[in-house]
């Protein structure tokens, strides 16, 4: 039965439960990350029953054409969020990288969990097992749909060559294995871990190699930011110090104006009570880049801020348990390195980028 708070359901004692209807992509690695994220609110809440929903995305359904030519910036959200709007579903869960910096009006982001490695790996073609990408030889074809990984890779790495790969987790493996169109492929190290695959990663790249995606490695779940009672419930799966990276790299993109479309890529790391963030923007070919790294103090109070009734968003999240002053202090700093890398000339790379994106 449904009301408007919601569904519930009744067993034969008359016993009412809760459903939470939690949406999600139907690949195997997001129905993976959706059960993990399932199993907690269980853990938490066991009088409430889980019930998933899954569906295809517009990224998933185009499978011919390049994320950065198809020229929609929810790719992987916009179903989702429909289903959301719809009362359709309660929550989704997302990869935190799918997620555009500026979600649609009356969403929030309640929860950004534990992140995972955020660095990319390299899976080598099995006739390949042994080398690197310095070892590969001259010419070999490495697979990867993002902009960014082939900026840093082709400047890194001129001996090689760089080719379009779609499709999911399994369907790029299957691609690289059963056919020789590719040496080897660049993907999240986060997925392949989810998906119990660690034995194929070759090589993990360090910052030095390739700096990752904005949110790559953490998992977001987004709500209606007027349903409080969910807001409740799923804010305490937050992560405090993933949070503030987020926070500051989403910032940062969101004051570029990047996103698939344009090679823009992050590091970030707390140490001793500082947030500090490495920013770049690459040329399509790597050959032009601008690259610079800042750092602002945090107070890492996690107790509750008071006096405070409201939930104010830093770059679409809403982190209720997390020190305000730091969120507010990671959204400066993800803005400034972006200022900063703007007066450098960081505009002129990612609208030449993105021209030439456009026109390929």
């Amino acid at each position: 039965m449904e009301n408007g708070l919601g569904k519930y359901i009744e067993d034969g004692n008359g016993k009412v439960t809760r459903v939470i209807r939690v949406g999600t992509r139907k690949s195997q690695l997001a129905r993976i990350q959706t059960d993990s994220v399932a199993e907690k609110l269980k853990d938490l809440y066991p009088e409430v029953h889980t019930e998933i929903v899954a569906m295809a995305t517009t990224g998933d359904k185009i499978l011919d054409t390049a994320l950065s030519k198809i020229g929609e910036k929810s790719l992987f959200t916009k179903e989702l969020e429909n289903a959301l709007e719809r009362n359709e579903v309660d929550l989704v869960v997302h990869s935190l990288k799918d997620l555009p910096t500026t979600l649609p009006l009356g969403f929030t982001i309640g929860a950004v969990l534990k992140r995972e490695n955020p660095h990319d790996a390299v899976v080598l073609h099995p006739k390949n097992a042994g080398r690197t990408l310095h070892t590969l030889p001259e010419k070999s074809v490495i697979g990867t749909s993002s902009l960014r990984r082939a900026a840093q890779l082709k400047k890194r790495f001129p001996h090689l060559e760089f080719k379009d790969i779609r499709g999911n987790l399994n369907t790029r493996l299957k691609k690289l294995d059963e056919k020789d169109d590719y040496s080897a492929i660049i993907l999240a190290a986060a997925g392949l871990r989810r998906m119990g695959w660690e034995s194929r990663v070759s090589q993990l790249l360090g910052p030095e190699d390739c700096m990752y995606a904005v949110g790559q490695g953490a998992l977001a779940v987004e709500v209606r930011a007027r349903d409080r009672d969910i807001l409740d419930m799923v804010s305490v799966l937050h992560d405090p110090e993933t949070v503030l990276r987020c926070v500051a790299e989403r910032a940062f993109l969101r004051h570029l104006e990047g996103g698939c479309s344009v090679p823009v890529a992050v590091h970030t790391e707390i140490k001793d009570s500082q947030l500090y963030m490495t920013g770049a923007v690459f040329s399509l070919d790597g050959s032009d880049s601008i690259k610079e790294t800042m750092q602002t103090s945090l107070v890492m109070d996690t107790q509750e801020e008071e006096g405070s009734s409201d939930d104010p968003q830093h770059v679409g999240i809403t982190a209720r348990n997390v020190c305000s002053r730091d969120q507010a202090s990671a959204e400066k700093l993800g803005v400034d390195l972006a200022c900063l890398l703007l007066s450098k000339g960081a505009r002129e790379i990612l609208t030449v980028a993105r021209q030439l994106n456009d026109a390929r």
